[in-house]
């Protein structure tokens, strides 16, 4: 398959997963033969994504010029110019006979860390539930763990009774899972910007004392805020913590205007503007010393494309998976991606992303199937 090769057309696809998730599907077609996957799940904005599709997949069928990261692209548009790239990718690996990683350069060899996030598996929302999550987790054999536990909180609470009483039943939820990993192994804590600034300051003085290996995204990531995350990043880093974030970012510069801001930076293979992109993300922040963790809590076909990336990606640390939400993460690609044994995973063997999915779930799944075709 040559760049020119004629692409036939574009499928869209989003399946219902769990009364909460849907993950979106993109597949093109070549005229030549070989087809590529992609994904562009963004939960809760399929209808945007809709919309982005329609405007702008007949034109890219054709080779008009994809949305330039060089400066900023809105995140619905970045969701299905990403999935176009990764299935471009994907289709000239299967017609190369290589494994994506393969054709980037990488061993076949490695096994990538990862890490779990156990958040949407853990229904029961008291501390108890979360040690469940993490215990189950451990006996899975990851060694770092995720939880997002301030549910109680927003952006509207300030450093008062009502906001100190809803950040003290995420420091429950802290506890109870610290206790169940032991001291050695990795707890890290996603806020998903929920604090203001004082209530944020208040944050980072009680988490010290459950010896946390990152916080992610305490508050907005705006220019603004870039002072105030600098800051807790020093308070933080006083007491061993790592502050992570940007999983919602486009494009190296993108990441390039916070790097006095965050230790760890999350570029997901569903947003970051494509495999090119990514690769130059990383290799540009790991020239500034900041770690990559791809952020990566979806289906399977981001899944395996992260395990791809990650092992070419400069600077790469773990990578996120979502653990235990759901069978189909494994069932519903045909071969399944690799399993997390000892908290670590496999490279998938067979060429491109290495997976397909199983028509006869998918079909059943699905809520929305378009076909676009590429524009006269």
């Amino acid at each position: 398959m040559t760049a020119a090769d004629r692409i036939e057309c574009a499928r869209l696809r989003v399946l219902r997963i769990t009364d909460k998730t849907r993950w979106v599907f993109l597949e093109l077609a070549f005229a030549s033969g070989p087809r590529g996957l992609g994904e562009a799940s963004l939960n809760g904005q399929e209808r945007l994504l809709v919309d982005v599709a329609l405007a702008h997949l007949p034109a890219w069928l054709t080779g008009a010029p994809m949305p330039d990261f060089e400066r900023p692209v809105p995140l619905p548009l970045a969701t299905i110019a990403t999935a176009f790239d990764v299935a471009r990718c994907d289709a000239a690996a299967r017609c190369e006979g290589k494994p994506l990683a393969a054709m980037l350069g990488a061993r076949a060899d490695v096994r990538i860390p990862l890490y779990a996030n156990i958040n949407r598996r853990t229904r029961d929302r008291t501390p108890a539930g979360h040690a469940a999550s993490a215990a189950d987790a451990l006996a899975t054999g990851f060694e770092a763990v995720k939880i997002a536990p301030f549910d109680e909180v927003t952006p509207a609470l300030s450093d008062d009774a009502e906001g100190r009483a809803a950040l003290a039943r995420g420091l429950d939820r802290i506890a109870a899972t610290r206790e169940v990993l032991g001291g050695e192994r990795r707890l890290m804590v996603d806020c998903h910007w929920r604090f203001a600034p004082d209530l944020a300051w208040r944050l980072v003085d009680a988490v010290r004392e459950h010896a946390l290996y990152w916080l992610e995204c305490p508050v907005a990531e705006t220019q603004a805020n870039l002072p105030l995350l600098a800051q807790l990043r020093r308070k933080l880093n006083a007491s061993g913590t790592l502050l992570a974030g940007l999983e919602e970012f486009s494009g190296a510069p993108a990441f390039l205007a916070f790097a006095d801001a965050y230790d760890v930076m999350m570029p997901d293979m569903k947003y970051v503007g494509g495999v090119d992109e990514m690769l130059r993300t990383g290799r540009m922040l790991a020239e500034r010393g900041i770690a990559v963790s791809p952020h990566n809590p979806t289906g399977p076909v981001c899944h395996a494309a992260s395990l791809h990336l990650s092992a070419a990606l400069p600077g790469f640390s773990m990578l996120e998976v979502q653990f235990d939400e759901t069978p189909l993460f494994f069932d519903l690609g045909r071969p399944a991606v690799p399993g997390f044994a000892g908290g670590a995973s496999d490279l998938p063997a067979a060429a491109g992303l290495g997976l397909h999915l199983d028509e006869e779930q998918a079909e059943r799944l699905c809520v929305l199937d378009l076909t676009l075709r590429p524009s006269a």
